[in-house]
């Protein structure tokens, strides 16, 4: 046993019907240490560190904290021993205070009478000590998402934690706010704290964790001891097994005539509160219009007034010059508007049909594939075979359900059916949320072979590289209007600011 060791996992072993998601694993975590966890979507990262939570219980294998072994049956016992996780979908009361929050789950010290006023004196000593800037009284809802995060670790670390276990924890921060969250757990560490960082941002291990494992399909395939001699290519390697492509090129032609203008768009939620007020922009022919926010300001109505499924309360959109306002989803689609939606398996998908007929799902009853009434199985079956071996969707004869695919090939086949529709306009909404490092290289090359056809598109992503990546010219939304508009290539906090609420000057 290592002495600077807090956690030794030897030998991790997990199964899920019969499929081992953690297979032999070996995991240490020094003493004042962040130590990042890589791995693709399935390889066992999030499996493996729910069980040292407590959450499940391994089939083989042993765990050691602090040199002792422990049988971590569930989170009680996890939080007892110091070790504390921050999922990365909050579990917040939002009606309640940060202070009720946390005492929740922690038993009063006066009896049967709350501890209000203590916790709350408490939270802000320690909110101060890691400058979190929490307000222990404010009640969730009114908290961005970064502060909601801040509570998470907040309350873990109140709750005794000396080993923090965090998932994907930058995922809808700001550059702002990933760069002040670095800096709280710098502190953590130097104040003793041993850090698990699950995250799929590369640049983020590089600049902040010492050491790094990394996990493919259940095993660990490498350690890796940070230092300026390790690169993304070598990390994604160890992830994939090859390299894997980072910086796109861009457009080789400039982009052509303003295609879909956006006036004045305004709608309130299904909540009935303001969504968009106002906005505005032009999206031109062979350009991809990266647009930039948090998570919540109003992408989402934009995009289903951009497709047919939300009408707007006014403004009006113009394809070509030519009035399509509030028109029918068969409009647009009829009109070789494409659409990538934010919720693969609600909307962009029907879970319940066959990969075949997903893949015509917009053509059924017109087109190449309907005659007389009639479905043209032989039509449809060639068109699964060439969608196949052009998108690389791993699956065998297409007749098994959309929901039997994983979340990668589930996107390549939305890719696949709204592609093929010969897109003169393409709203893609967070196109690779969800997708490990391999499928997301796919789904943006696909993007920009679209955008180098002379495609107009508009792409939503929270994830800011892959704005930048891709990016033409760079719109930045927050709570529903329009910032400011950077060129490809701009610094990424001055996109920060602007998706924090700091307007510029536009100019489109």
């Amino acid at each position: 046993m290592d002495d600077q060791c807090v956690v030794e996992m030897r030998g991790i072993t997990k199964i899920f019907n019969g499929v081992k998601a953690n297979d032999n694993v070996d995991f240490f975590l020094k003493k004042r240490s962040i130590h990042g966890l890589l791995g693709e979507n399935g390889a066992g990262k999030t499996t493996l560190m729910n069980i040292l939570y407590g959450l499940y219980q391994q089939e083989e294998g042993e765990i050691f904290i602090n040199g002792k072994k422990e049988d971590i049956s569930s989170p009680l016992k996890a939080i007892s021993i110091g070790i504390g996780m921050v999922h990365q979908h909050f579990m917040l009361a939002r009606p309640l205070t940060v202070t009720e929050n946390v005492m929740l789950g922690k038993k009063s010290r006066r009896g049967i009478l709350l501890d209000t006023n203590q916790t709350s004196n408490e939270l802000k000593a320690l909110s101060d000590k890691y400058q979190m800037d929490i307000d222990p009284n404010s009640k969730i809802w009114q908290l961005s998402v970064g502060e909601q995060q801040r509570v998470e670790i907040l309350t873990a670390i109140y709750m005794g934690a000396e080993i923090l276990i965090l998932d994907e924890p930058t995922a809808v921060l700001t550059p702002q706010e990933t760069e002040s969250f670095f800096e709280t757990l710098r502190q953590m560490r130097q104040d003793g704290k041993s850090i698990i960082l699950i995250t799929h941002k590369l640049e983020e291990i590089i600049s902040i964790v010492d050491e790094v494992t990394v996990l493919r399909d259940g095993k660990m395939v490498g350690r890796r001891t940070m230092d300026a001699s390790v690169t993304k290519d070598d990390l994604c390697r160890m992830m994939v097994g090859r390299n894997v492509l980072f910086d796109f090129p861009p457009a080789e032609t400039e982009p052509g005539e303003i295609k879909f203008s956006i006036r004045n768009i305004s709608v309130k939620n299904d909540k009935g509160v303001q969504a968009l007020q106002n906005f505005s922009l032009d999206i031109r022919r062979g350009e991809i219009v990266g647009l930039a926010g948090v998570d919540g300001n109003g992408q989402k109505e934009l995009c289903e007034i951009l497709t047919g499924l939300r009408p707007a309360e006014s403004g009006t959109l113009q394809l070509d010059g030519k009035d399509v306002t509030n028109r029918t989803p068969n409009y647009y689609i009829k009109q070789h508007i494409s659409h990538i939606p934010e919720d693969r398996q609600t909307i962009g998908l029907a879970l319940n049909w066959n990969l075949k007929n997903n893949l015509i799902i917009k053509q059924l009853g017109k087109g190449p594939f309907t005659r007389k009434g009639f479905i043209e199985e032989k039509l449809v079956d060639q068109n699964w075979e060439k969608a196949r071996d052009a998108y690389q969707i791993k699956a065998i004869d297409g007749n098994e359900l959309a929901r039997s695919l994983s979340g990668g090939n589930q996107q390549k086949l939305i890719l696949a059916r709204e592609l093929s529709l010969d897109p003169h306009v393409l709203v893609a909404n967070q196109p690779t949320r969800g997708l490990d490092v391999r499928a997301s290289e796919y789904v943006r090359g696909q993007i920009l072979k679209a955008r180098n056809s002379g495609t107009a598109v508009l792409l939503v992503s929270a994830d800011l590289e892959e704005i930048l990546q891709l990016s033409d010219r760079i719109a930045v939304i927050y709570d529903g209007q329009l910032m400011g508009i950077l060129p490809r290539g701009a610094d990424p906090m001055d996109i920060g600011a602007l998706m924090m609420g700091k307007k510029q000057e536009v100019h489109d």
